[in-house]
């Protein structure tokens, strides 16, 4: 099965692609709608190793209509799906969101 899965931070990065899913993903441009960008410090060295950072982009939900975050939609599969819920840190749950080009896809967003 195929999974749509949203990026708007460190899953976008070709280090963490080839150490999460093994290698480079099917991805293409989109927007997810209805949200703006926070912050939120990662503790999990692994994480902060692999990405470079110690601050990670954040999906915030928001009021204004005009709201959208710019990213990737990633094409996986069942495993890859699992590795990148491995990848991500407890700040982060995984949930649908209405993308721009009128799709929906997973994406991590404020737990």
């Amino acid at each position: 099965m195929t999974h749509l899965l949203f990026s708007y931070g460190t899953l976008r990065l070709p280090a963490v692609q080839a150490e999460v899913f093994g290698g480079p993903v099917a991805s293409e441009p989109d927007a997810v709608i209805g949200h703006v960008l926070g912050e939120v410090l990662i503790e999990d060295p692994r994480v902060v190793e692999l990405s470079g950072s110690d601050v990670h982009p954040m999906l915030l939900p928001s009021d204004d209509p005009g709201a959208a975050v710019d990213g990737l939609v990633l094409r996986l599969d069942d495993r890859q799906l699992a590795a990148a819920d491995d990848y991500e840190v407890a700040a982060y749950r995984r949930v649908k969101v209405p993308l721009r080009s009128g799709r929906t896809a997973w994406v991590y967003a404020l737990a």
